[in-house]
């Protein structure tokens, strides 16, 4: 009981104590307003300060295939411009020749792979070596090390691009994240990089600061600007798919359908059994369809006799 007691005093020693802090706020004058003083000014920023535009792919929706001929540009992209500065270790060159992917043939695979020089070893001596990569090998890094990559790239290490599509991508909030799950929206990824790719600037906006060695992009999701600088330009590469001989396969060789190639060069990357895993899931939903036909139909069948 006298503990009660003695809780219930603090209690309103305190309540009073803050009662009388507010009364003296109250009463106290109020402080002359800056005119340079704006709430929106001292607000921190939200990033990215563009939302991504929603991109038609050819793989979205849940009967979405890759466009063969599409990866196979987009690698392009990568080999020529991507691998410079980012590796993509996860991936091994024997994909390239999956069905669902690329595809390309065992040929042009052990030939794309015997361009890399893979570090193997040691040898007999002891000592490490470099040799002509193999279609089990994996793409390797540009730098021997994140040191290396870091003094190279102004204290950035370029990541890897592995599961790059499937790691990056803004959060869509409330309502659109509910209709996102019923619209089987799962692009946010190859969104985010075409975004990126395309959205430079040459002047950032008044009040937005830009460190030397910085670029200006309002689409980039962690800062107004980053350190990479705009990696695409047109006709900066040209595509082996339009030096054939007809020319409606011809694609343009533009920025935005560079980066479009990539960024579904880089979904692949990330989950190259897509495909396979997008017919399985029809494949259990029919199955589940026709389960729950038949056990509506047994219990029908079975309780049919049965008084209720």
């Amino acid at each position: 009981m006298l503990k009660s007691i003695t809780r219930l005093s603090a209690a309103g020693v305190l309540v009073l104590a803050g009662l009388s802090v507010a009364a003296a706020q109250q009463d106290a004058p109020a402080a002359p307003e800056s005119p340079e003083a704006k709430p929106e000014e001292s607000a921190l920023p939200h990033f990215p300060l563009e939302e991504p535009e929603e991109m038609e792919w050819s793989f979205a929706g849940p009967f979405g295939k890759f466009d063969q001929q599409q990866l196979q540009r987009g690698f392009q992209v990568y080999r020529e411009v991507c691998s410079a500065c980012h590796s993509m270790k996860r991936v091994p060159f024997r994909a390239l020749g999956w069905e669902g992917g690329p595809h390309f043939s065992e040929e042009e695979v052990e030939a794309l792979a015997a361009e890399y020089q893979i570090q193997d070893g040691p040898d007999d001596t002891g000592e490490m070596f470099e040799r002509p990569g193999r279609p089990s090998d994996y793409f390797p890094s540009p730098f021997p090390n994140d040191e290396a990559a870091r003094y190279a790239n102004g204290g950035a290490v370029p990541p890897d691009m592995s599961v790059l599509a499937k790691a990056r991508g803004v959060e869509r909030g409330f309502p659109q994240f509910l209709i996102d799950i019923f619209t089987t929206y799962q692009e946010g990824g190859p969104d985010y990089i075409h975004a990126l790719l395309t959205g430079y600037e040459d002047e950032a906006p008044e009040g937005v600061t830009v460190l030397p060695g910085q670029y200006y992009n309002p689409h980039y999701m962690y800062a107004a600007a980053l350190a990479m600088p705009p990696p695409l330009f047109d006709d900066l590469i040209e595509y082996a798919q339009n030096q054939d001989d007809d020319p409606n396969n011809d694609v343009p060789q533009t920025v935005d359908q560079y980066s479009r190639d990539v960024a579904a060069f880089l979904m692949w990357a990330a989950e190259p059994h897509m495909e396979a895993r997008k017919s399985m899931g029809f494949t259990v939903i029919a199955f589940l369809l026709v389960f729950l036909g038949l056990v509506y139909y047994v219990k029908r069948k079975v309780w049919s006799n049965v008084e209720h």
